[in-house]
């Protein structure tokens, strides 16, 4: 068959009497031949990568060694019959062939060099698919997809406003939408009854781990007269089908997804959004410490605080420097170390905490936490939030060092009974939620009891 491709020069390889050449277009890369002897052979030769040309040509299956399982068109090769070339390339400041990686700043100021690349190309399409998906799915729940206004007034939602100044009213500016919180609930008291959109969010913030600075975009959706479980139900199939489809064939969990409250996920995991993936347990182990002959830990527990359980899979069997590593970073993340102790697979256990205690305590923080023989446990005491937050550290930590993280699989679960408030540094009351949230007990409860 005859066929007319047009493309970029990937890469070339000139193998004596013939010129193979891969041509790069959207779907992929075929391989051009120019034999030595054709006229064209010289103007392909001269053609830098990432030329753009036309090739004229006829179809021709490849040999048996020469199949190319790796590409789609790894069968079959083009021999050129005609060549243009719509454009040549100079010298390129980055090349698109190849796995070397770049610096943020050379890649966004060559971004359509950096666009061409194999890896980024196929996060766009992956982005174009994934959206598309979603839209599909929520628009089959009988979700309206509505676009609600980008410049509007200033709505402090935790971020800092993007401003865009008037020139119809000089000294006045409009806001960029954070998010289309108010827009949405304006459509359900205005009757509609699903709303969603794949809604763009500015934010005028840094580039903190937990912020996402500049402009994105959310899946966005609303729904009137609906309970917590509606929303669950409505977007959990959106969210497991979504990661089935695009997954990469990982495990993913089944809905109805696992509710974990706020309280038992701060005391399991020590964070609000904890990796399930990784399969230790935190436990509380206040109570024997509480009294017991390790000062350090007994006079903090008069004060309030209260000590927290990391177990360590089979870490009974790691050198002394594996346990010397992790007391280090536990300074550098600001605590006093890290203690534990090693459960040894004769059962005697060891460490600096264990020979300031009890045989009856021992054994209680290992009935407590569960661990066996061979493994060893670690602690943190300090007040119960700060607890918490080390001792989340610490288990994420120990799994990496241990390389007990489940992979090939993704792991859902929602956080409920989120507390609506909290005391900062000062002992003043702020949200820790959204405000835009429905507290249990509704009005009477926020208007009636105890914020805390």
């Amino acid at each position: 068959a005859e066929v007319r491709l047009s493309g970029w020069i990937h890469r070339k390889r000139d193998h004596g009497n013939l010129l193979f050449v891969d041509l790069r277009d959207h779907y992929g890369i075929t391989q051009v031949v120019i034999d030595i002897s054709s006229p064209l052979f010289e103007t392909l030769d001269k053609a830098r990568a990432e030329s753009v040309i036309t090739v004229d040509g006829k179809v021709v299956k490849r040999t048996a060694e020469t199949i190319n399982p790796n590409l789609p068109t790894g069968e079959i090769e083009v021999y050129a019959s005609n060549i243009e070339v719509q454009s040549s390339a100079e010298v390129l400041p980055m090349p698109v062939f190849g796995d070397v990686e770049y610096g943020e700043e050379v890649r966004l100021r060559h971004r359509y060099l950096d666009l061409r690349r194999e890896s980024v190309h196929k996060n766009i399409v992956l982005r174009s698919q994934v959206i598309s998906a979603m839209r599909q799915k929520m628009t089959a729940q009988g979700f309206l997809e509505i676009q609600t206004p980008i410049l509007t007034a200033s709505s402090p939602e935790g971020a800092r406003d993007f401003l865009v100044p008037s020139r119809m009213h000089p000294g006045k500016f409009y806001a960029l939408p954070q998010a289309p919180q108010q827009f949405k609930q304006l459509l359900m008291v205005s009757g509609f009854d699903k709303y969603f959109q794949i809604a763009p969010c500015f934010r005028d913030e840094d580039a903190r781990a937990d912020r996402s600075p500049g402009e994105f975009y959310q899946l966005d959706f609303e729904m009137a007269f609906a309970t917590q479980e509606d929303v669950f139900a409505a977007i959990e199939p959106v969210l497991h089908d979504i990661f089935v489809e695009f997954g990469g064939g990982r495990d993913v969990t089944p809905y109805p997804f696992p509710r974990i409250p706020f309280d038992e996920s701060m005391a399991k995991y020590g964070s609000d959004k904890p990796d399930l993936r990784n399969p230790l347990i935190i436990s509380d182990v206040t109570e024997p410490f509480r009294g017991s002959s390790f000062g350090i830990f007994a006079s903090n527990i008069e004060k309030g605080s209260v000590v927290r359980a990391i177990p360590a899979t089979g870490a009974a069997s790691r050198p002394r420097s594996f346990f010397d590593k992790l007391n280090n970073w536990a300074r550098d993340e600001g605590a006093a170390g890290l203690g534990y102790i090693v459960y040894g697979e004769d059962g005697e256990a060891k460490g600096p905490i264990a020979k300031n205690l009890d045989a009856d305590r021992i054994a209680q923080i290992k009935e407590i936490t569960g661990v066996a023989n061979g493994d060893a446990v670690f602690f943190a005491c300090d007040k119960e939030l700060a607890a918490a937050k080390f001792a989340g550290k610490v288990r994420d930590k120990v799994c990496d060092e241990l390389e007990l993280r489940e992979e090939g699989m993704f792991k859902f679960c929602w956080i409920v009974d989120f507390p609506m408030y909290e005391e900062d540094d000062d002992g003043k009351i702020e949200f820790s939620h959204n405000p835009f949230s429905m507290p249990q007990g509704e009005l009477e409860a926020l208007e009636n009891q105890n914020p805390l």
